[in-house]
């Protein structure tokens, strides 16, 4: 599923406010673009058409104004996106990333805290697994 979520600047843009907000019409997709850029409201209506035929949106047709609705979720298509950047980027190095990451020194004393609570948790699910789940 993650190799068909491929979605472009523009069309990550809509599918946060699709997120954010649930089931649009194209308007009011496009009055909250219009509150960060001037974009017209053909341009969104032809990008989240576009979205459609990608798979990336679902469009209910059954009245006058169509709705769209996500059609892919936001942790998923974050995953996605992460592990295409890993790859092109990084050479797939997770480590690489996240020591990129680290190493900009802009991460506050909370991300820090959160941080080292992902990597416990994920130890202890690696020690699970490797005594086949005994305690």
């Amino acid at each position: 599923m993650s190799q068909r979520i491929k979605p472009t600047e523009a069309e990550l843009e809509i599918l946060q406010i699709l997120w954010e907000q649930g089931p649009s019409t194209v308007r009011a997709v496009n009055e909250r673009l219009r509150e960060r850029r001037e974009v017209g409201y053909t341009t969104t209506l032809k990008l989240m058409q576009i979205m459609a035929e990608k798979g990336l949106v679902d469009r209910d047709t059954s009245q006058r104004t169509h709705v769209y609705r996500a059609a892919v979720g936001e942790e998923e298509t974050q995953r996605a996106l992460l592990r295409r950047f890993m790859d092109v980027a990084f050479r797939g190095s997770a480590t690489r990333l996240v020591m990129q990451l680290l190493g900009g020194g802009q991460t506050t004393p909370e991300e820090l805290q959160a941080i080292k609570e992902m990597i416990e948790r994920a130890e202890r699910r690696e020690g699970e697994k490797g005594d086949g789940g005994r305690e």
